[in-house]
């Protein structure tokens, strides 16, 4: 079977938020800021930095604004947030955040449950953010979550996330992500959403925010990458997890992810090392390991390759 691999990937890295929140040990804003430029040194060039959330219900980002003011900043580094309603919007604008992130999902009892908001009343909030968004200059994406099926609904209809693609991609995003939220994706499954999502939505790029749930976190990104998918969410380490997924591994690990694109000579232009330095930091304030297994190894030895050669 031939593939149709992209030759650079570029990653979303989503630890600081997605990764972050769901640790109960509170991560001192200067740590997290350590953490962050050790990405940034790493080669990270797309970080998403928090979210701008009521902290009362995600306390580990109650330093949202505190952490934007002093986030190193670099040419050609993009430090987005992820903002729920106007509210967050607005604070992300105040904080001087350049990008933001807007996520819908696909599935009426995921939406309810993690926004007390109907699908169709999360929709119409989201096109609204978008729409402020570029009132303001900041650069707006927007992610489906639960595109790939929900633990409560079962199957998610493609139909149903292509509509809302459509609608999303037409309030003027910069990027579309399909989000396997639950970690009930496999790679036919894969092809065949992302092939009808990139046909309805013409050439706005798509991204893959990919969980290891089952197992299949990294055939899922071979999968993605078969249908022409550049753009990948990855947290080092493979922190992450679903709330309402007990147990979950967490998302597809930036360590990971990186080795099994530079086993197949494809850049991303990241120091898997120093990525993996960060997470073996935190790993030891928190006390505790992470999902992903690349960062565990303090040698990583031979470069990958496909010829077996040492490089």
């Amino acid at each position: 079977m031939g593939h149709n691999f992209p030759d650079d990937i570029f990653f979303s890295e989503v630890g600081p938020r997605d990764g972050f929140q769901f640790e109960k040990k509170i991560i001192p804003t200067d740590l997290k800021l350590e953490i962050i430029a050790g990405l940034v040194g790493a080669g990270l060039k797309k970080i998403q930095v928090t979210s701008f959330v009521l902290p009362g219900r995600v306390p580990q980002m109650a330093d949202a604004e505190a952490l934007a003011a002093r986030l190193p900043q670099k040419d050609g580094v993009d430090y987005y947030g992820l903002v729920l309603n106007m509210t967050g919007l607005e604070r992300a604008h105040r904080a001087g955040l350049r990008s933001v992130e807007v996520s819908v999902s696909c599935s009426d009892t995921h939406s309810r449950r993690n926004t007390g908001m109907s699908l169709d009343q999360a929709v119409e909030d989201g096109i609204q953010m978008i729409a402020r968004a570029q009132s303001l200059g900041i650069r707006a994406r927007a992610s489906i979550q639960c595109a790939f099926g929900c633990v409560f609904e079962g199957e998610i209809m493609e139909s149903s996330v292509v509509a809302m693609a459509q609608r999303l991609v037409s309030a003027g995003i910069d990027m579309l992500g399909l989000a396997d939220t639950t970690g009930m994706a496999g790679p036919l499954k894969i092809r065949s959403l992302v092939n009808r999502v990139k046909a309805a939505t013409g050439n706005i790029p798509v991204s893959l925010h990919l969980h290891d749930t089952r197992g299949l976190g990294l055939v899922n990104v071979m999968a993605g990458m078969d249908c022409g998918i550049k753009n990948f969410d990855t947290s080092l380490g493979g922190m992450g997890g679903c709330p309402f997924v007990p147990g979950a591994a967490g998302n597809i690990a930036t360590e990971d992810t990186a080795y099994l694109m530079e086993s197949m000579n494809i850049n991303t232009g990241i120091d898997i090392a120093g990525v993996a330095q960060c997470s073996r930091k935190l790993g030891k304030y928190l006390g505790r390991r992470f999902p992903g297994k690349i960062y565990r190894l303090e040698n990583l030895g031979l470069k990958p390759g496909n010829d077996g050669q040492e490089r």
